[in-house]
């Protein structure tokens, strides 16, 4: 649960970031959001998020 959440975070912090310098506007930046919000929504939720967690454990597991 702390990845999901710091995840949603850390993009909802890029997008205000982009939206401010200029990079996106409200309008697309509102239809991304939504989007996400429906995807999460629907059948492909569970690969999307089985996926991200593979991926954050693989990242978890790599020594330096």
């Amino acid at each position: 649960m702390e990845i999901s959440l710091s995840v949603v975070l850390l993009l909802a912090i890029v997008l205000v970031v982009m939206v401010k310098g200029g990079s996106i506007k409200p309008g697309p930046a509102i239809v991304a959001a939504l989007f996400g919000f429906f995807l999460a929504a629907s059948g492909a939720a569970p690969p999307i998020n089985n996926f991200l967690e593979s991926v954050a454990s693989t990242i978890n597991n790599i020594s330096i």
